[in-house]
């Protein structure tokens, strides 16, 4: 009995293994190629999957969606004779599993010697500087070697990018050089500039100043004359208007002559010939007996009035003669003066 036990007890176990050999399931957007008898037999595709058990040989699955491989930086030679450091980004995706794995030892391998092979070709025909600004050119070119390279490995590529390029240390810091030359020249150049424009636009405001200054004074010039000249008119117009007789003229010349001996320093001064006459007419105005009017002798009040002015004339015709005597005693007293005998003392 127990010998039977442990037999139906193997057979079970064999059994159920025999059926989970039987049975496979692949994830979505993976593939397994499958063997019969050392050949390929079929593709497993993604779902529930049956195979023949110790006959059937699946393989390990296959990605199919996009991959991304990022190599190692490779040197290369440009055609200056520059060694760069160029790290590379591809992008790829399996279409084909059979052929990945049946054309192809190890497709990822044959990708990476294939992109530093046909990278090391592109850029040996450029100068680091045409490398450095051409970063789409080499992308498009590797990129067209490498899908046509790789359709036989059911590969396709989709995009290869150039992730870095690392010039010598000795490049980088000559383009540093270089570049903070440039930097320096074009701040030079603005520097010159603005301070170029900003003397135009200081000699542009110095003129519009001096122009607006120049026809400020020469209006307030011209309005000055102008006033003075009417003030002149009116003054003239009034003196004709009024017919003023040779007494009013006199009592004016008067009044200027005080201002002979106004300033600090004249401790010496002529008085003119003309001064005798003026007082003479002055004093021979008050010394007159002012007319009277018909009016005056009609009106108590005005009589009045006319007698207290006489009264007035007669005191400042007395104190006219007696200016007039004092004249002309200071005009005998006063001596010559360039040369000139003075006309008083003839007078």
């Amino acid at each position: 009995m127990s010998t039977l036990l442990v037999a139906g007890l193997v057979l079970a176990i064999f059994a159920a293994f025999t059926v989970l050999r039987a049975v496979r399931i692949v994830p979505q957007a993976r593939a397994r190629n499958v063997e019969r008898l050392g050949r390929y037999q079929r593709t497993l595709t993604p779902g529930l999957n049956f195979v023949i058990p110790y006959i059937d040989r699946v393989y390990p699955p296959i990605d199919l969606r996009e991959q991304v491989v990022s190599f190692q930086p490779q040197p290369v030679i440009t055609e200056d004779n520059l060694v760069v450091q160029i790290d590379t980004v591809l992008y790829f995706q399996v279409t084909d599993p059979r052929s990945a794995a049946y054309e192809i030892a190890s497709f990822l391998q044959a990708v990476e010697q294939l992109t530093v092979t046909t990278l090391r070709n592109v850029v040996g025909s450029m100068d680091l500087e045409k490398t450095l600004t051409s970063r789409d050119t080499i992308n498009n070119q590797l990129r067209g070697v490498l899908d046509d390279a790789t359709g036989k490995w059911g590969l396709r590529v989709n995009r290869v990018e150039i992730k870095a390029i690392d010039p010598p240390q000795s490049i980088k810091e000559a383009m540093e050089k270089q570049m903070r030359a440039e930097r320096d020249k074009r701040a030079a150049i603005l520097t010159a500039e603005g301070q170029r424009q900003s003397q135009i636009l200081t000699a542009e405001g110095d003129k519009q100043a001096a122009v607006l200054r120049a026809e400020g004074h020469r209006a307030a010039t011209i309005l000055e004359a102008e006033g003075q000249s009417r003030a002149i008119d009116q003054v003239f117009q009034a003196i004709h208007r009024n017919d003023p007789d040779p007494k009013l003229l006199a009592y004016q010349y008067l009044q200027v002559l005080p201002q002979l001996a106004q300033g600090e320093g004249n401790t010496f001064w002529v008085i003119p010939s003309e001064v005798t006459t003026a007082l003479r007419d002055v004093s021979k105005a008050f010394s007159e007996t002012l007319p009277r009017s018909a009016a005056a002798t009609t009106d108590d009040a005005v009589e009045a009035a006319t007698a207290q002015a006489e009264k007035d004339v007669a005191q400042a015709g007395e104190a006219a003669a007696i200016a007039v005597a004092d004249a002309e005693k200071a005009s005998e007293t006063v001596p010559a003066r360039n040369g000139l005998e003075p006309e008083l003392a003839d007078r």
